[in-house]
């Protein structure tokens, strides 16, 4: 870990530690009030939890598929039975176990089966409406530092499952249980953007701007399934990237070919010595044996592998990746795993991953401790009670003094109103305050291979670039404040980045008194869009 990184875990930690302190002093306030309590103290556990990531998104958008490119394992059930319907969690633990919880009785376990390598779950004669969540505690080191929450479809036919999700994931009178949320989209409908807007919209989601993320999903449908699918899919997400609706809404929009993603987290040596035939056919051979699917499966033709592998392969792999898979080949690719590595580069899961670990993971600390902070701030405004003046107060501060909540709202009026800076400096604001992630070059705008050196030139450079434009006396208040919450970023990674000859810490430049609530009324409200 170079030493921007550090700081930033660092930061994290402390604000992690603010929200628990919160907590306690809340629960005092509260102790009681039992319902307040349980609340509390389910808030206070959340800090100490991996972070929550949702996977969300209309029926057939792939969600089940992704969840299991992400996770390296097929567990998760991608066909359209009962359990698809319900909310189910990915926790890790040692050993496996399911446990389903009804919405009225005791939570049970259910048996551990799998079918073909996916879990299958049983429902106990339930009907999916009854269960109120499964959570699945596998070992899989994804998921030591991630819980994944799979829902049911959006804008379903049935309106009891679109409400399933939403009841989950936007609920009118409570944080929403994920801290942030993976959306897939196929198309961007009307319902999408409604969605995302209401996540954002709720109490505890009013930073949709920073914890959503939008993923084109099934990118390779996008052209038709040819080989060069991904590129035509690129495009479509850099037009839905511009979209200002969108932009407002997420962080970006990831495009990923999903089933060539999870299956190539799992390719098989049979599936590689197949692909490796397929590969050696004579081109004109090849291309009629992939002219649909019905010919690829026919029984004889030039592949020795039966029907029913065929089959298998293809609903595995689909046109496009058997098409890709068999290019990499015939362009030397000849050991599976490097074939594997290569396709899931491909179908752009190293990219969502990348970026999942940029702005989901790498902020973490800061996600729960926002979920929390704004939990206990509903409870104090909906359930006010002698001795909460003094929690309140705490709350004030804690949102005051943490940067990394004014960032998260500064980004938040960078996406929606747009700041009040001319459009070069309006971009480098909102990449220095972590708007394409927040490693130090990230931040920068810098190779990730940038050494530590070269990173402190460059945060001192936009330090006295940014004390330059605060200075500037054309600029009113709302530049000022926003200038002082880029500095500070500035003055954080130059705390974290130091001379290879060590040294003292940079100096901080403070711009006049860092404001005690955020405010900054003409450029939208600061505070309250965070």
């Amino acid at each position: 870990m170079n030493g921007a990184a550090g700081a930033g875990a660092g930061a994290a930690g402390a604000d992690v530690d603010a929200a628990r302190a919160l907590a306690r002093e809340a629960m005092e306030a509260y102790r009681d009030d039992p319902a307040a309590c349980r609340l509390l103290e389910g808030y206070a556990r959340r800090l100490d939890e991996p972070l929550r990531v949702a996977i969300a998104g209309m029926v057939k958008a792939g969600k089940s598929t992704l969840l299991n490119a992400i996770i390296g394992e097929e567990i998760a059930p991608t066909d359209t039975g009962e359990c698809t319907r319900v909310v189910t969690w990915y926790r890790y633990s040692d050993t496996p176990r399911i446990t389903l919880y009804p919405r009225s009785g005791p939570p049970r376990n259910v048996p551990v089966k799998r079918t073909v390598g996916r879990l299958v779950f049983e429902l106990g004669g339930l009907e999916a409406e009854d269960v109120a969540k499964l959570v699945v505690d596998w070992p899989s080191k994804t998921l030591r530092d991630i819980t994944l929450i799979d829902t049911p479809g959006i804008a379903s036919l049935s309106q009891d499952v679109s409400a399933r999700s939403t009841e989950f994931l936007a609920p009118t009178d409570a944080p929403s249980e994920a801290d942030a949320i993976i959306y897939l989209l196929r198309h961007l409908h009307a319902s999408d953007l409604g969605f995302l807007e209401s996540f954002r919209d709720t109490a505890a989601g009013q930073s949709g701007t920073v914890n959503a993320l939008a993923v084109l999903s099934r990118a390779d449908e996008v052209g038709a399934g040819r080989i060069d699918a991904l590129l035509s899919a690129r495009e479509v997400a850099a037009r839905y990237r511009r979209d200002g609706a969108l932009r407002s809404l997420a962080l970006g929009v990831v495009p990923i070919a999903g089933l060539l993603a999870q299956t190539a987290r799992s390719l098989r040596q049979a599936e590689f010595s197949t692909l490796s035939e397929l590969a050696s056919l004579d081109r004109r051979e090849r291309e009629r044996l992939l002219l649909s699917a019905d010919r690829f499966v026919r029984p004889g033709g030039p592949l020795t592998a039966s029907p029913e592998a065929r089959a298998d392969l293809l609903d595995r792999f689909g046109v496009f990746g058997l098409r890709l898979a068999a290019a990499l080949l015939r362009g030397g690719i000849s050991d599976p795993t490097v074939l594997a590595h290569e396709l899931a580069r491909r179908s752009g899961l190293d990219e969502l991953l990348a970026v999942m670990t940029g702005q989901f993971q790498a902020r973490a600390g800061q996600l729960k401790a926002r979920t929390a902070v704004v939990g206990i701030e509903k409870l104090l405004t909906d359930r006010p009670r002698p001795g909460t003046d003094a929690v309140a107060a705490t709350l004030e501060r804690l949102l005051a003094s943490a940067h990394a909540f004014r960032e998260l709202r500064l980004l938040a009026v960078a996406r929606t109103t747009g700041l009040p800076l001319e459009p070069k400096l309006a971009a480098e604001a909102e990449r220095i305050i972590g708007g394409e992630g927040v490693s130090a070059q990230e931040r920068l705008g810098l190779p990730r291979d940038t050494a530590d050196d070269e990173l402190r030139e460059h945060a001192l450079e936009c330090l006295r670039r940014w004390h330059a434009v605060a200075a500037d006396p054309l600029h009113g208040r709302p530049v000022a404040e926003i200038c002082q919450t880029v500095v500070r970023s500035c003055e954080e990674l130059l705390a974290g980045v130091q001379p290879a000859s060590g040294g003292r810490a940079a100096a901080r430049l403070v711009l006049g008194p860092e404001p005690l609530t955020g405010s900054v009324q003409d450029a939208g409200d600061y505070r309250r869009a965070g």
